[in-house]
């Protein structure tokens, strides 16, 4: 009997060799050492189109679009663009070809302005002296398009996450491409910047471009895109159109796994309490806001972007100073203590509460340090000065091997980690800390399918040994499929309270977007 992989890849195996693409990639194959990231791939791209390239962490989607942008060499393999073989030396020389790249990684010069970063390397010069007037102009014209306020005198370096990703999206569009690799462009995005660039994609795919979108994010994957390559393991799985399959399958094929098995069972909430919250005002003229956490649960926080959802979380864990607080800390064995995240982060760490924040390279981790010490500065958490750092070699090397990190050892460095693995770890930290109770923004933001269902499956183990999980996402499906019960949140207040069990996205959209709350004590 013929699998659903199997199937779909005999539906869909007449579209590798269609001859009319634009870009095409022939039999690519790129090893670095003894790691085969791509193994013989033949992916097409067609004027007018989106082309989805997805895949776990490790399956070759960064390297396919660094291939076809220069910045690495095939060691097999041709690259035709309109008919014509090109064999590129550089990222200038893709360039060239009208091939334009938004990687995942930001680019952008901190010491140079956003004009100045947005025309690096292809100033425009009159009378052989740069005409900075006229970049300022276009770069201003492009930005505005984009739909981000910022000014084209600012350095790059005082830009947040989200506006930076805008400024590499409006350098991409600048460089008047014909073909556009977009790399998770999405990672650092709002809702409303989001829509901006749907908007975006679909005019350039008005004006007939050819554009590739690297992404794991299915819902991105089924809005923006008309077919879908998905890799694994370096090697090509299928190429399938847009209508002819679902999220379903689409996961099968990526992790070989239904959808549903992605999360784990629900739990059940034990009547103790770990966080009991009161009175708190996250800033100024917010609505007062009360909660509580229970031991075994994880609480999900749910609301449209800006809803007030990030300042609960961060004033409850001290991140933001709350204007008001009254928040009580309740240990394993039921003694409450004052919570005065007024104080800051670290009066709450040392009542055995972790945080996770939504960055985690700029505000979670060490990335010039390694996995091991990254880690094991869990176990300082209550070291005092004057007592030595214990040796937590064998707990960190259980913890990873326990959270199937994948790396070449504990001394890799954080930052040279794939971001499924870059989580891991910061959750590892927390384990091995000892915590019992964890607040997360954005649990799996810029994690592959496969490294989702692994953190899943964590967080579920530690609720279910007596800790509790107060969960911040974006992401809907994760919210309704993670959390065992959950609270819409809109404008600062809570307007309804549902069980995972229970949960429906329509729903849970309808109390997100309804004008009317229904009180703020859930």
């Amino acid at each position: 009997m013929m699998s659903v992989e199997e199937s779909l890849l005999d539906e869909t195996s007449d579209e590798r060799q269609d001859p009319s693409g634009v870009v095409v990639a022939q039999n690519v194959s790129k090893s670095f050492g003894f790691t085969k990231a791509l193994d013989n791939v033949t992916i097409i791209g067609k004027a007018g189109a989106v082309h989805a390239i997805t895949g776990e962490n490790g399956a070759g989607k960064s390297t396919f679009m660094k291939i076809l942008c220069g910045v690495e060499k095939p060691d097999t393999g041709k690259l035709f663009i309109h008919g014509q073989e090109v064999r590129f030396t550089s990222a200038n020389d893709a360039l060239n070809y009208g091939v334009s790249a938004v990687f995942q990684e930001f680019t952008l010069l901190p010491n140079l302005t956003i004009a100045e970063n947005m025309y690096l390397g292809r100033e425009p010069m009159r009378s052989g002296l740069l005409s900075r007037q006229g970049m300022i102009r276009h770069a201003q014209e492009t930005i505005e398009r984009i739909g981000v306020n910022v000014k084209m005198d600012w350095l790059a370096g005082r830009l947040s996450v989200s506006e930076q990703q805008l400024v590499q999206i409006a350098r991409g569009i600048t460089a008047d491409a014909g073909i556009f690799f977009f790399d998770e462009p999405t990672a650092a995005l709002n809702k409303t910047e989001v829509d901006r660039l749907e908007t975006i994609i679909n005019e350039l795919r008005t004006a007939g471009k050819t554009i590739f979108y690297i992404s794991h994010r299915l819902e991105e994957i089924f809005r923006f895109c008309d077919s879908i390559t998905i890799l694994k393991d370096g090697k090509h799985v299928a190429t399938v159109s847009r209508a002819s399959i679902d999220e379903d399958k689409l996961v099968m094929l990526m992790v070989g796994r239904p959808m549903q098995d992605l999360f784990p069972p629900y739990g059940q909430a034990a009547e103790s309490i770990a966080l009991d919250v009161h009175s708190l005002i996250p800033i100024q003229d917010s609505p007062e806001v009360q909660l509580q956490l229970h031991r075994g649960e994880r609480l999900g926080l749910y609301g449209l972007e800006g809803q007030g959802q990030r300042e609960i979380i961060r004033s409850i864990i001290g991140v933001i100073r709350p204007k008001r607080s009254h928040i009580m800390k309740i240990s394993r064995d039921g003694n409450p203590v004052r919570l005065t995240p007024e104080d800051g982060v670290v009066s709450c760490l040392r009542m055995d509460i972790g945080y996770i924040p939504e960055d985690r390279k700029i505000e979670g981790l060490y990335l010039d340090l390694s996995v091991h010490e990254n880690v094991a500065l869990g176990c300082l958490k209550n070291l005092r000065l004057t007592r030595l750092a214990p040796n937590a070699s064998k707990l960190v090397e259980d913890i990873m091997e326990r959270m199937q990190l994948q790396a070449q050892s504990l001394r890799q460095t954080v930052g040279s980690l794939s971001g499924g693995n870059q989580q891991k770890v910061m959750l590892g930290r927390w384990f091995a800390a000892g915590v019992d109770t964890l607040l997360i923004e954005q649990p799996t933001r810029g994690v592959d399918i496969g490294a989702k269902a692994e953190i899943y499956k964590q967080l579920q183990e530690f609720a279910a040994s007596g800790g509790a999980v107060l969960i911040v996402s974006n992401e809907l499906t994760e919210v309704i499929g993670l959390c065992d019960r959950i609270i819409v949140v809109r404008q600062g207040r809570f307007v309804s309270e549902v069980t995972g069990r229970k949960a429906t996205e329509e729903g849970i959209m309808e109390y997100a977007l309804k004008d009317t709350v229904s009180g703020n004590k859930v």
